[in-house]
């Protein structure tokens, strides 16, 4: 398969040059567009057990969708539903751990599912984590732009701003010490510890809907007459 990863960072595609009989699964709402000999197989890919538990547990889609090129080369854009980046990853009969949403997709023998995170979990945005197996490409994406980063010893940043790490890597969920995250509530650290990978992404959705959230319409108060 030969792929590009275009419009970087800020408004990311993918595009992938498949051969006959070559596929490359998505997540749902995923493609932007694609050749006519693209054929297009929607399942949830282990499964109603691994659907549900993609779709409860992390929000990712219910099903998922394989592409597939007939009779000769195809092409097929993929684009994230955020505005941000995409990077590639080679797994090697491997794993990697993701936030909910970062899926994008992945050659067929690389498997996407719900992991269970433990009570540390509990302030990281939910109960459970994706983690993803096998053998081939990943795409995943962010929010902004994706900075991939080198721990060796311990490495520590906020928990709205992860998007991927290796398993090579334990980590911890702490409060900042600082008065505005005390008052506020609004600072949870992920303190990252030993020798990996972690990326990282240049906006926090959560930032950005703390930002929004006094602009937002509201109905006028009934008169108390």
């Amino acid at each position: 398969m030969k792929y590009s990863i275009q419009c970087q960072p800020s408004y990311s595609v993918l595009e992938a040059e498949l051969s006959p009989g070559e596929q490359l699964v998505a997540e749902a709402g995923a493609m932007a567009w694609m050749s006519s000999n693209i054929k297009t197989t929607t399942s949830t890919r282990g499964g109603i057990l691994s659907g549900l538990k993609r779709s409860m547990l992390t929000g990712e889609s219910f099903f998922q969708n394989t592409f597939e090129a007939e009779g000769g080369p195809g092409t097929i854009g993929l684009a994230p539903g955020s505005a941000g980046d995409i990077c590639e990853y080679e797994l090697k009969n491997g794993e990697l751990f993701m936030e909910k949403g970062a899926y994008l997709a992945s050659t067929p023998d690389v498997k996407c599912d719900a992991k269970f995170d433990g009570l540390k979990g509990l302030f990281n945005e939910g109960f459970f984590v994706l983690r993803v197996t096998g053998t081939g490409t990943l795409f995943f994406n962010s929010y902004g732009d994706i900075e991939e980063i080198d721990v060796d010893g311990s490495y520590t940043l906020d928990n709205g701003y992860a998007v991927a790490w290796e398993p090579t890597l334990q980590y911890q969920l702490t409060r900042s010490k600082k008065i505005r995250a005390f008052l506020f509530s609004d600072q949870l650290l992920m303190n990252f510890v030993g020798r990996g990978k972690v990326w990282v992404q240049s906006r926090s959705p959560r930032t950005l809907s703390n930002w929004v959230h006094p602009f937002r319409p509201q109905k006028p108060r009934e008169s108390s007459n």
